[in-house]
């Protein structure tokens, strides 16, 4: 009969229970918030509510109006106040009314040159402020449209010559996503291949080897100790994107956003699929290891030579975004050790082939199911040897010896 669901549930609900589980997987959207949390409070310590003076010799603004408060701004726009003359804007930022002012030029409207004034450092957000009450107040009198159109700027949109692809400066997501899924991938696959890997080796150590494969065929125990890391990892993962969509839902209102981030499902399901035989690809050779080792420290000092081939890719980043057809970019792409990371993140830049990405998955799976067959292997050879360590060539051979 075979028990690999067996070892698979009990390899799961046994790492799943763990607090080290549960803490990891809250511990990234809680690092994430913290670092959120941070960058608000440093940007709210570096914010002065105090308004700002203007001005304008040549009256290039007329009837100047503030620029209008959006909805759930959470740190207002300061007050641009206009003055008749320097002398009257000095008083003002001498007596404190204001943060500092600002001299538009003679020939502003050719030139742009405006000169600020102020005592002290002003908020982070005076000339910004300032530049967006120059900007509202210059186009305010066009049709509705067109201000709009010229306040938000360009919209660089990069097509292909087929049409059959384009980017926009609003999919930053859609670059960031490979990028983001990779690191959060090495990290799931780390810790779940930890799990496995230490696993094997207590259970070498304790001799509880030596019980279970009286009932079971080292394959199949192998077999469901990966498959139950796997869904360690994916569970970690889900978790995290789960986060990541409540967030991405929950930001746009409470802080206002231009446009909304969007996920295109293809670039998803291309991560997908490529993840899931590394994943198992990585965890068979970790368990491997763990059946070759003779003691877990031991095998950990080996762990991180599985994962440094794998984020190769992201040292070539700017190799991608500049040449995602050439050479490099293809060979990493197609390469099983670094198409995990590759392949998306290639995919993010340009059209990739139909061939390469069945090629590339092909490749991931066959090298998946030979890892899995060699640390069935290995372990089948290392379970009962303490002190001796299983040699690669040996599980080639015919009777392991």
């Amino acid at each position: 009969m075979n028990k690999t669901w067996l070892v698979f549930r009990n390899e799961f609900m046994t790492h799943v229970r763990k607090k080290s589980f549960i803490f990891g997987i809250l511990s990234m959207p809680l690092f994430v918030a913290l670092m959120a949390l941070i960058g608000f409070v440093s940007v709210w310590l570096e914010y002065n509510p105090s308004p700002v003076g203007f001005i304008d010799p040549n009256q290039v603004i007329v009837n100047a109006r503030q620029v209008p408060v959006e909805k759930k701004q959470l740190l207002q726009t300061v007050q641009a106040i206009h003055y008749q003359d320097e002398a009257s804007a000095e008083q003002s930022l001498r007596d404190g009314s204001i943060q500092a002012y600002f001299l538009l030029s003679d020939n502003y409207l050719n030139s742009g040159e405006v000169t600020m004034v102020t005592n002290e450092k002003t908020g982070s957000n005076a000339e910004s402020d300032f530049g967006d009450f120059l900007a509202y107040n210059l186009v305010k009198n066009q049709p509705p449209l067109l201000a709009e159109r010229l306040l938000a700027g360009p919209n660089l949109i990069i097509r292909s010559l087929d049409g059959s692809r384009e980017m926009a400066s609003n999919d930053w997501l859609s670059m960031l996503l490979p990028i983001l899924a990779g690191v959060l991938f090495v990290i799931a696959v780390n810790i779940s291949g930890n799990y496995l890997l230490q696993a094997v080796v207590e259970e070498k150590e304790n001799r509880t080897m030596e019980i279970i494969v009286t009932s079971i065929s080292p394959g199949q125990l192998m077999a469901g100790k990966v498959l139950g890391n796997l869904l360690v990892g994916l569970t970690q993962l889900a978790t995290w994107i789960f986060f990541a969509i409540i967030a991405l839902n929950i930001i746009p209102s409470v802080f206002p956003m231009k446009f909304t981030p969007r996920i295109d499902p293809a670039s998803m399901l291309l991560i997908a699929a490529t993840f899931l035989p590394a994943f198992v690809m990585v965890a068979a050779a970790m368990g491997a290891v763990g059946a070759t080792a003779t003691e877990a420290r031991e095998a950990q000092q080996i762990t991180g030579w599985f994962t440094i081939p794998i984020v190769i890719p992201l040292w070539f980043t700017t190799a991608f975004m500049f040449n995602p057809n050439g050479a490099l970019s293809v060979a990493m792409s197609l390469f099983p050790v670094t198409a995990p990371i590759a392949l998306p993140l290639r995919a993010a830049f340009t059209t990739v082939p139909a061939w390469q990405i069945i090629l590339s998955i092909t490749l991931l799976c066959l090298l998946a199911a030979f890892a899995l067959w060699l640390s069935g292997r290995i372990f089948h050879l290392g379970m009962l040897r303490y002190g001796k360590r299983v040699r690669l060539r040996e599980a080639f051979t015919r009777s392991g010896k």
